[in-house]
């Protein structure tokens, strides 16, 4: 129960610094002539939180964001409150600067998260209705289904690592078999997630922990979230585009949707060559760079000394692809998110402008 909560505030926590991004109420801000980026003013938040109605007053308001301070979600700029003021001192999310705590429990939660968007949204997805024993569960699945479904999209390289996946969601309240009465098995047992990762969390709930289950329904399961990376059309008429090859070893290139070039090269003209960036491997404070953009997005910003810059990353460069993908119609958030939540290696594809 401490974990499923655990859970529920990281993902609660996300969509409130997603909410507050598209507020414009995190942003560079300057302090003792310092300037202190993707950051917020307590006393600015209290008043949002209050005026839209995530808090019924200030004093709820405060004990919320220090909930989220408790859970490494939320600290100070400079780190030296422990505590959450409502006054003028400036906070930052933990996301925004690359201090989240990336341990265990947190990957572990972070795959759960990646696989129930893959499944909710993929045709013919094994989370089905299903009936045992004259009880109807929603959304559940067999052991070996979801087994299978690892394999065919190489998440895992054979049945045991699927079932060593499996039990470590399990481990980690992610996953749960429908009564709670057995382990994961490569079998046709049924299972469901434990967390519904679409519900839409009022911060209010985090000062409450329910006793009720947390297993999607019908009900509340919305048809977006803040976490789902949206896929881009197939397009059936469209040939391919040959793309540089950037770093990997062996191999001229592959290939990506030439209506997304198009598209890039037709309403931004100027930005009409790909140029291939080395990998940016991440160190303790993240990457370090920030895009922006509604889609395609850009670099903004690139920090003097960062692996972002080690690695050749520029402003005015466009985001063609991240890791394999193509990113084209993706806004900034979703390709933040999508940086954020894959390896610590990123391999970029770039539009550079014109000389």
């Amino acid at each position: 129960m401490v974990r499923l909560h655990k859970a529920e505030v990281m993902i609660a926590g996300e969509q409130l610094r997603l909410r507050l991004h598209d507020s414009k109420l995190i942003k560079e801000r300057r302090y003792h002539l310092r300037t202190y980026p993707n950051c917020f003013v307590a006393q600015e938040l209290t008043d949002w939180l209050v005026t839209h109605k995530e808090a019924p007053d200030r004093a709820t308001a405060i004990c919320l964001m220090q909930h989220l301070m408790d859970h490494d979600i939320v600290h100070h700029v400079c780190d030296k409150q422990p505590v959450f003021k409502d006054a003028k001192l400036l906070y930052r999310f933990r996301k925004d600067d690359g201090t989240f705590p990336f341990n265990t429990e947190v990957k572990v939660f972070m795959l759960g998260q990646r696989l129930y968007e893959h499944l909710i949204v993929a045709k013919d997805s094994v989370l089905q209705q299903r009936e045992k024993h004259g009880v109807i569960y929603q959304r559940c699945f067999p052991g070996c289904q979801l087994i299978d479904w690892l394999l065919q999209n190489a998440e895992v390289e054979s049945r045991k690592q699927g079932v060593e996946l499996c039990r470590a969601l399990q481990e980690h309240g992610i996953v749960q078999h429908v009564l709670k009465k057995h382990n994961f098995f490569d079998s046709g047992l049924l299972y469901q997630f434990s967390i519904n990762f679409r519900r839409r969390w009022r911060l209010s709930e985090l000062l409450h922990e329910q006793d009720n289950e947390s297993v999607p329904t019908s009900e509340d399961i919305q048809p977006d979230s803040p976490f789902v990376l949206h896929k881009i059309p197939h397009q059936e008429d469209c040939s391919g585009f040959y793309l540089g090859n950037v770093g990997r070893q062996g191999g001229s290139g592959h290939r990506g949707s030439l209506n997304g070039l198009q598209y890039l090269a037709t309403g931004l003209s100027p930005y009409a060559n790909l140029s291939p960036t080395p990998p940016v491997i991440g160190d303790a404070l993240g990457w370090g760079f920030v895009i922006r953009g509604m889609a395609p997005c850009y670099v903004q910003a690139v920090d003097p000394g960062s692996p972002a810059a080690a690695g050749g990353v520029k402003i005015r460069q466009f985001i063609c692809q991240v890791n394999g993908q193509c990113v084209l119609h993706l806004d900034y958030r979703t390709v933040s998110w999508l940086v954020m939540t894959g390896p610590r290696t990123v391999v970029l594809e770039v539009m550079e402008p014109l000389e």
